[in-house]
């Protein structure tokens, strides 16, 4: 593998973003690099933008990890049109405050594109930055508020919201006849997509939840949402919030005495989540993904080898996802003779990518996976759900 110099640097910005930068190739700090767009000789500069610090940071460090070992492969093949890719990767901390000025910053220094972020409300705060800039972004949220900004240079590397709940409700409801089902869900923007996909996809179904609670985005203390849902007696708990916070959840909710299995999207299916909670707490969870385990295929599994190779650690979802995002935005640079702006957004729409999470083909809304399966957590991993 290639090693990359690494350099911290202040952001010089109020809301003091850090930006680690992690170049292919010796080069000067950001922005000082010859043109990266088409016709450019220096380096093609890529920024990555993700949580590399707090509660976060787990999905920003598989997120680069997955990035990194895509550019590597690709600067190890001799780059794209004999120019090496740099990758530069900021912490935007997840706060999109944070990630607004790290938006400025990446159009004031010249990057050609943008991967990341993990988190919903970061990319929307960014998205606006991004689209005037005309500086693509592969994004790994789920939020359909994504969606909804109708940006043409705003894609993302997996399903939203709709596809995770819609394919969890009619397992939950057809498959294992579960209707008495409560809700717990933050009101930030990862967890308010997760709670409205899931609660049309019961209503689709004639079902309404035994109970409804919302919680903020940072809260440690569940006990007076948990203690309602357990007067309710469900006969499953359905999660809408990030990795940790759900963790928590489950692991109070046990303390309580609620026994019913959790239910939710991409965080229940991660390590993070299982540690947090504890395995035999989060035991029985059913977790919605494209990407159930390294085992899922022979492209899944090559993966997951590099990836064990490189960083020592077993690959989850959100690098496998990270991964299938560089792999189309380095495609649509060799395709398109490092175009940039609008060139290089229709460019990657036009790739079609047979990827770890499925088959890439994006449409007008920049989604290009609508496809997930269900999982189980057993023995503290996650396996494919029988029937």
């Amino acid at each position: 593998m290639l090693r990359f110099p690494r350099a911290l640097r202040a952001s010089g910005l109020a809301a003091s973003a850090l930006a680690l930068s992690l170049a292919a190739t010796a080069c000067g700090a950001p922005g000082e690099s010859e043109d990266s767009g088409s016709g450019g000789s220096g380096p093609i500069k890529i920024a990555l933008v993700d949580a590399q610090s707090g509660q976060l940071s787990s999905l920003g460090k598989w997120e680069h990890k997955g990035v990194k070992l895509a550019v590597d492969e690709w600067n190890a093949a001799g780059g794209i049109s004999g120019r090496k890719i740099q990758l530069d990767v900021f912490d935007d901390q997840g706060d999109p405050t944070v990630g607004t000025n790290i938006a400025r910053k990446i159009d004031s220094q010249n990057y050609i594109a943008m991967l990341g972020t993990a988190e919903s409300a970061v990319t929307i705060a960014m998205a606006p930055i991004l689209k005037q800039a005309e500086i693509p972004n592969i994004a790994s949220g789920q939020s359909p508020g994504m969606v909804a900004l109708k940006s043409p240079f705003l894609f993302l590397n997996g399903p939203t919201s709709t596809t995770y709940d819609e394919t969890l409700a009619k397992y939950m409801v057809e498959n294992r006849k579960l209707t008495k089902i409560a809700m717990i869900t933050n009101n930030g923007a990862y967890g308010k997509g997760e709670h409205d996909a899931f609660l049309k996809a019961l209503a689709a179904r004639g079902v309404k939840p035994v109970a409804d609670e919302i919680v903020t985005a940072d809260q440690k203390d569940f006990t007076a949402q948990l203690t309602r849902i357990r007067q309710k007696q469900p006969a499953a708990v359905f999660l809408g919030a990030e990795e940790v916070e759900s963790g928590l959840i489950v692991k109070q909710a046990r303390d309580l005495g609620i026994t019913a299995p959790f239910a939710g999207a991409a965080p229940q299916g991660t390590p993070v989540f299982i540690d947090t909670a504890g395995a035999k707490n989060a035991e029985g969870t059913i977790v919605s993904s494209p990407y159930l385990s390294n085992e899922v295929s022979d492209a899944a599994k090559k993966f997951a080898t590099a990836y064990k190779t490189a960083f020592n650690e077993e690959a989850e979802m959100h690098g496998a996802k990270a991964y299938d995002g560089a792999q189309i935005l380095l495609t649509a640079l060799k395709n398109s003779n490092v175009a940039k702006g609008k060139a290089l957004a229709e460019a990657i729409r036009a790739v079609r990518h047979k990827g770890l999470l499925g088959d890439f083909v994006y449409d007008e809304t920049g989604v290009g996976i609508k496809e997930t399966d269900i999982g189980i957590v057993k023995d503290g991993k996650l396996i494919k759900a029988d029937g």
